[in-house]
């Protein structure tokens, strides 16, 4: 599958769910750091488990994060623990969801909140 990756700034997209198959491609993208926002098995038995995709990116030299939002429900110490990998992660860095929405929201709240 290919990635539809969606812009914020110059460190930080976001996409949609990604499968372990997918992080090959994000690595030859350019992207350093993952940051997993949703949470393991909201999505069912396809849904590929956050221990997983964290063993491949690892494997192939990129960091992984994971902080697991409910959908519809970020909170304050969620936002404070990604700007703290905002800040230190090699970048730039992708961030998914199952949609991309918590991505995107948890990084605009981080960046305005950092202001």
């Amino acid at each position: 599958m290919t990635l539809t990756i969606n812009q914020i700034n110059n460190d930080f997209s976001y996409t949609s769910q990604i499968e372990v198959d997918d992080i090959s491609e994000i690595v030859s993208l350019g992207f350093k750091t993952i940051i997993n926002n949703r949470p393991d098995n909201e999505g069912g038995a396809e849904q590929p488990k956050s221990e997983a995709l964290e063993a491949i990116a690892l494997s192939h030299g990129i960091s992984y994060v994971y902080i697991p939002v409910i959908p519809n429900n970020i909170q304050p110490h969620q936002i404070e623990i990604f700007k703290e990998v905002y800040a230190k992660a090699p970048k730039p860095i992708l961030g998914f969801c199952k949609t991309g929405n918590r991505a995107s929201m948890m990084c605009k709240l981080a960046l305005e909140n950092h202001a």
